[in-house]
């Protein structure tokens, strides 16, 4: 046969092979079933239309070849706050019935010892590793846990029997340093035991490293190479520090370019062609107080693009690593029976350090910099900030810490065996929902009290909803509030960017949340007031005082650490200069 023809009739034998592991296959009889591996990663404030396969800009080639052989989600909601969502997909339940319903950096110090409010997950509830590993399953963590760094709190005592995970909501991605001032020597464990970082160290490199490691260890123990494994990936993309590669960062150079405005039109467009909202949806303003675009000098303009080309770089870089675990997988014989659940904890990342007082001079104190040349890379210190957070949400409003869909609204990609494949999902989805769900395609049973719902029936088309249309489902984390109802979604989102007022939209026909329905529908505005507070009395929850807003709480905290430093080089800087005159004192009565 003809080389070309034989190398054709490979390719092609390849592809139908890899296209049908991804099908629906006829179930086995009982005994024949082999359960399958499940692998859950989870990005750091990626927002909705940030994955190609999404509409954004970055190339995620592997995360999209998921998505077109499983199934998008295009209505799958998170909390707006990190460790909440990380409480809720972890276990299932409602974060305030978790132990982790706010970050204690956002709390009131006369709020610091409410019950129920201690920001680290509570032994009330189990994780989907605890019923997983009971099940037989073998379990994996790397990357970022955030639910808890002591002994009896971290996730090697929570269910997974390998773990190197950071305890902390953050840290630089380059090297062991912290990112904010409130920060000191970020907390990294391996199976529960403190740890250092090696030197080549990139955060989404060394998470895969690690989770390939573990399974390199188990591959000489028969038993444990034939058990099922469960494998969280946590990965440290893109939360602040946003970093990245040089060689991912080029390629995006001058993307940006045209600034914020452009971007989320660009991304509205997008969203229309893809189906992610419908055709006639509006898309509403960029909030008034946020910087324009045409403003900013030439030499501001080339520093923000290219903030966003290193934030765009750093979804590449996850994306290139979680190709590399797929590969790994293959070579293993595991992928082929392995689901793969991909998903974010919140929508993008909006804060701007640099306007808080002091920051700019604890950067400098901490060893990083903000040089343009080099921004992004090791001891740089990047973001994005709010103008383009609020871009990156495309026909979103707000962004993350708020109430709106922005902050809410993240993709959620669902592929392997027994999962449709090439299908969108626009039913309202929660992320208490991925922890039953995952249950569910493992065939553990799990407890009926659970608030999320597993998505099965909806991916097999039993079910057209998860949820009945009146069935009302609550969030709040630091005073931003929403409920959902159907098509409907009552929020209030705080200050200070939102205005804190309650008002009504209809996500089906606007996604964007541009037209308050509150005096057109009063009837269902008010029965939607009361589910919302039958939800706070259901689920404990504690109203913050009038006044609170969550990111001048945090500002507060930090602005008092950074006076620590500030006040120790200024002593130094007097110091100095008082040696300096003294010098030249001496010199002038030597010189007379």
């Amino acid at each position: 046969m003809d080389i070309t023809k034989l190398r054709f009739l490979t390719i092609a034998l390849l592809g139908l092979f890899v296209f049908s592991s991804f099908q629906i296959q006829p179930k086995a009889d009982k005994e024949e079933v082999t359960k399958p591996n499940i692998v859950l990663i989870l990005a750091d404030d990626l927002g909705l239309m940030d994955f190609g396969a999404y509409g954004g800009e970055a190339t995620s080639t592997h995360v999209d070849g998921l998505a077109a052989r499983g199934t998008m989600f295009t209505n799958f909601h998170a909390s707006p706050m990190c460790a909440p969502s990380r409480a809720m997909l972890m276990t299932g339940f409602d974060s305030h019935r978790t132990g982790v319903p706010n970050l204690p950096l956002f709390l009131p110090p006369s709020f610091a010892d409410s019950v129920g409010y201690e920001g680290i997950l509570n032994n009330e509830v189990k994780t989907v590793a605890t019923l997983l590993k009971q099940a037989g399953y073998r379990t994996y963590m790397t990357g970022k846990w955030h639910l808890g760094h002591t002994e009896e709190t971290l996730p090697s005592k929570r269910g997974f029997d390998r773990t190197f995970i950071l305890g902390a909501s953050g840290a630089d991605n380059w090297e062991r340093k912290a990112y904010l001032p409130t920060q000191s020597d970020p907390p990294w464990f391996a199976d529960g035991v403190p740890t250092e970082l090696p030197d080549d160290f990139y955060s989404s490199e060394h998470l895969v490293d690690e989770m390939i490691g573990f399974m390199d260890d188990d591959k000489d123990d028969s038993k444990l190479n034939s058990q099922p494994f469960f494998a969280y990936l946590a990965f440290q993309a893109i939360h602040i520090p946003v970093q990245a590669p040089r060689e991912f960062i080029e390629k995006y150079e001058g993307v940006y370019d045209g600034g914020w405005d452009e971007l989320k039109q660009r991304r509205f467009v997008k969203a229309k062609e893809l189906g992610l909202i419908p055709q006639d949806a509006v898309l509403g303003d960029m909030l008034p107080v946020l910087q324009k675009w045409e403003s900013l000098s030439d030499e501001l303009k080339a520093f923000k693009s290219k903030s966003m080309a290193v934030n765009a770089a750093m979804i590449e870089a996850m994306d290139f690593h979680i190709g590399r675990y797929m590969a790994y997988l293959n070579a293993q014989g595991k992928l082929e029976n392995t689901v793969f659940i991909i998903t974010s904890d919140n929508g993008p990342e909006a804060s701007d350090p640099s306007l808080i007082a002091g920051m700019d001079l604890w950067i400098k104190y901490a060893g990083y910099n903000r040089n343009i040349e080099t921004l992004g890379e090791k001891r740089s210190f990047s973001f994005i900030g709010p103008e383009w957070a609020s871009a990156a949400s495309g026909p979103s409003a707000f962004f993350k810490f708020y109430a709106g869909e922005g902050g809410l609204r993240v993709p959620m990609i669902i592929s392997g065996p027994n999962i449709p494949s090439g299908q969108k999902e626009s039913a309202l989805t929660m992320i208490t929902d991925i922890t039953p769900t995952i249950l569910d395609i493992a065939g553990v049973s799990h407890s009926e009290d659970m608030d999320g719902r597993s998505l099965i029936p909806l991916l097999t088309d039993e079910q057209e909803r998860v949820y009945p249309i009146d069935e009302p489902i609550g969030m709040e984390a630091a005073n931003q509030r929403a409920l959902f109802k159907g098509d409907y979604k009552l929020s209030r989102v705080g200050k200070p960017y939102g205005d804190d007022v309650w008002k009504l939209f209809n996500l089906a026909m606007d996604p964007g949340e541009t037209k308050d329905l509150a005096e057109l529908q009063p009837d269902l505005y008010q029965e939607m007031l009361q589910d919302y507070k039958d939800y706070e009395i259901k689920y404990g929850v504690i109203e913050m005082p009038k006044d609170y807003e969550a990111l001048k709480e945090v500002t507060q905290k930090l602005i008092r650490k950074i006076k620590k430093p500030a006040i120790a080089i200024g002593i130094s800087l007097v110091a100095l200069l008082v040696y300096v005159r003294r010098r030249r004192r001496k010199r002038k009565l030597v010189s007379s």
